[in-house]
């Protein structure tokens, strides 16, 4: 019976694509946070290719694959799908390369990565909006690529592209003095955790790579445990940036191997981090970009006294979308709380919630009510900000004691996504 021949990138083949990118993309510092070491007792740094010339690492394995192409297939035209960053890699390779580009991407994309994207290709890439996630505009590009033969430029699953993101590898080894005891990398379809876990497997075996996916896309996670690449039935797009169904091929066959583990971390974590690196270090990031440093919390006792890197993996966040990550990390953190109030329809009604039932320290954030005739009760949907946690207990047995309870809506998802 013959073996099945996985492909591992050879150390020439990531040297090789080191070189290409000399002058191309930004060898990107890598900084110990005061912060963050503090906080886990741990040395930890940063790999910060959210200062990379496209905001992100994809311009590495974007530009090794374009850069590659035969004269012929460079003629016909290129096609890619992304939910940003790997477009904007992209684009920006289009017009360095003089290729024109046709870039798929879904509908959840934020504003200003697509902006970002038709600044880096200008007159040398079209963009169509396609489908509500990445797999939707992926199966739209590559509709078109059979369609006029075209090449497709995968964001993930492709020899050169895997090479290509693991130049991040190489150059925190050439960047740090002290031996690395874990480097925390977010995983999307895989393209940078294949990679980088075969430098280390190289040049540090004894360094423990971690990969970190969202809790709402699990996809690596799930194929490593079943054994075979697995394509998920739904996920979260919020990590938009991490949010695919299927991994690469390619990439689950690395990291099946060489990933010291794979761990999930909550969309709210996520978007507390993102709030934290903006208020205590002035790091602006994109939800994939702290999937890496929301995952310290979750491996707090291991890494204590350890030599820690986090791959900051980008940092186009869209400014619309804040409102929405202060939301998710506050019902995180338990301390944002949606309820049905049953509000006698009398007056005064209102000021006794408000002097009886709420705390010192309780906000209404969000309210609707609209009285109705012939009815004791009016139901109101009710939001809460809380200043701690354990407050919330105290909250609900005032209102049941006071008959305004109705129902708890942060625990029923079904009625629950129709406000958040």
């Amino acid at each position: 019976m013959q073996t099945k021949q996985i492909y591992i990138p050879s150390l020439e083949n990531i040297q090789l694509a080191a070189k290409k990118l000399e002058g191309v993309a930004y060898k990107t510092p890598l900084h110990q946070n005061t912060t963050f070491s503090k906080e886990f007792g741990a040395n930890v740094f940063f790999k910060r290719e959210d200062l990379q010339v496209v905001r992100s690492y994809k311009i590495r394995g974007a530009y090794n694959k374009m850069s590659s192409l035969s004269s012929d297939e460079k003629q016909q035209d290129i096609v890619c799908a992304s939910a940003g960053n790997h477009a904007q890699g992209v684009a920006l390779s289009c017009k360095l390369l003089q290729i024109k580009g046709t870039i798929f991407m879904p509908s959840p994309t934020p504003n200003q990565k697509i902006n970002q994207v038709k600044m880096f290709g200008e007159a040398f890439i079209d963009i169509v909006i396609e489908g509500d996630t990445f797999d939707d505009a992926f199966n739209a590009a590559t509709l078109e690529c059979d369609a006029k033969k075209k090449t497709f430029i995968h964001p993930f699953n492709d020899e050169k592209v895997i090479e290509g993101q693991a130049t991040v590898g190489l150059e925190i080894l050439e960047q740090t003095k002290h031996p690395i005891d874990y480097v925390f990398v977010a995983i999307g379809g895989g393209g940078l955790s294949s990679g980088l876990s075969s430098v280390f497997k190289y040049l540090s075996p004894e360094t423990k790579i971690i990969g970190v996916e969202p809790e709402g896309a699990p996809s690596m996670l799930t194929s490593i445990k079943n054994k075979k690449n697995t394509a998920l039935k739904s996920i979260d797009p919020f990590v938009d940036g991490a949010a695919v169904k299927r991994v690469g091929d390619l990439n689950f066959e690395i990291c099946q191997q060489y990933l010291a583990d794979v761990i999930t971390v909550p969309e709210g974590k996520v978007c507390q981090t993102i709030l934290d690196l903006y208020n205590k270090d002035a790091i602006v990031v994109e939800p994939a970009g702290a999937l890496s440093i929301a995952a310290l919390d979750f491996y707090s006792d291991e890494i204590k006294g350890k030599n820690i890197v986090c791959i900051v993996s980008g940092s186009n966040n869209d400014i619309t979308r804040t409102a929405e990550i202060k939301e998710r990390a506050l019902l995180y953190a338990n301390l944002k709380h949606y309820f049905i109030v049953k509000f006698p329809q009398r007056a005064g009604a209102l000021k006794e919630f408000v002097v009886e039932i709420l705390g010192a320290n309780d906000d209404i954030t969000h309210f609707e009510y609209t009285k109705k005739t012939n009815r004791e009760n009016g139901a109101a949907v009710v939001g809460l900000e809380l200043k701690s946690a354990k407050d919330l207990a105290p909250l609900m047995q005032r209102m049941k004691e006071k008959n305004f309870f109705g129902e708890y809506l942060n625990d029923k998802p079904d009625l629950f996504q129709f406000l958040v």
